[in-house]
């Protein structure tokens, strides 16, 4: 089956290029298209209608644009918004949510920790899935502000480093051996991370798992490309010389009001 169409992603902003970065590296001759919303970011601080309202946006867009398949390669739309999302629509969707499952199944000290927005972790899916895991003790935590200084280009700013500290703290003294990244924003926040947590601390994050359930819905329902080396295309509505530095400036930057 091939389908030459392309694969649609959209995040509340930047943050689900670390999404889309490991889909690309899976599949790098699928055409791929992302949006930005960094406008609306974060969508962690909306309401659950706002969020689903705003995901629609975002899937219209795409859907004008021919995608075949989008990923919703944020955890706080993905959380609030995939269920209306699926039954609203006739293309298939791929959502992130935090990879609780991997970390408390390996977990030795049975105590792992959340890091992720307030959406995500107030969210019924988020609640359905960690009720599965009594066994375990999860040190929830809203990583406030995060998201706005990715956004803002503030990846490094001693903010940043104070912000992160405050949060991953507690974390250690709670005796985790996990952390989860809730938010697509997060992993580009690892070496940072790495410098505060113990090394024995393992930090996983959703990318690689999207990455091959985007593969399989590839292959199961909609068809590869025959093509070969499809470039990206990237549309932001805000701050696109932020994308571009994430970008390394390899690839294109559309601003566009969406």
């Amino acid at each position: 089956m091939t389908n030459n169409n392309p694969i649609g992603v959209f995040d509340s902003g930047i943050g689900g290029t670390s999404i889309w970065s490991a889909i690309h590296d899976l599949l790098p001759n699928e055409k791929t298209i992302y949006l930005a919303d960094s406008k609306n970011a974060p969508y962690g601080q909306r309401t659950k209608e706002e969020i689903v309202a705003l995901s629609k946006k975002n899937v219209d867009l795409l859907l004008d644009l021919n995608c075949k398949l989008i990923v919703v390669a944020c955890n706080t739309a993905t959380t609030n918004a995939i269920v209306e999302l699926r039954a609203s629509y006739d293309i298939p969707f791929i959502g992130i949510e935090p990879a609780i499952k991997p970390a408390a199944n390996n977990s030795k000290t049975q105590v792992i920790g959340i890091l992720a927005t307030q959406g995500t972790l107030n969210s019924e899916l988020f609640n359905k899935t960690a009720e599965m895991f009594q066994h375990t003790t999860i040190i929830e935590q809203v990583g406030h502000g995060l998201v706005q200084l990715i956004e803002d280009g503030n990846l490094y700013s001693p903010e940043m480093t104070q912000l992160l500290d405050s949060y991953l703290q507690p974390m250690i003294d709670a005796n985790i051996d996990y952390l989860v990244l809730g938010c697509s924003h997060y992993p580009y926040l690892i070496p940072q991370i790495k410098k505060i947590l113990p090394e024995h601390i393992r930090i996983i994050d959703s990318g690689e798992a999207v990455a091959r359930q985007t593969q399989n819905v590839l292959r199961e329902k909609v068809g590869f490309t025959d093509e070969q080396n499809s470039d990206p295309v990237f549309y932001v509505n805000s701050n696109p010389e932020v994308l571009k530095s994430i970008l390394d400036y390899k690839f294109p930057v559309i601003e566009k009001d969406f």
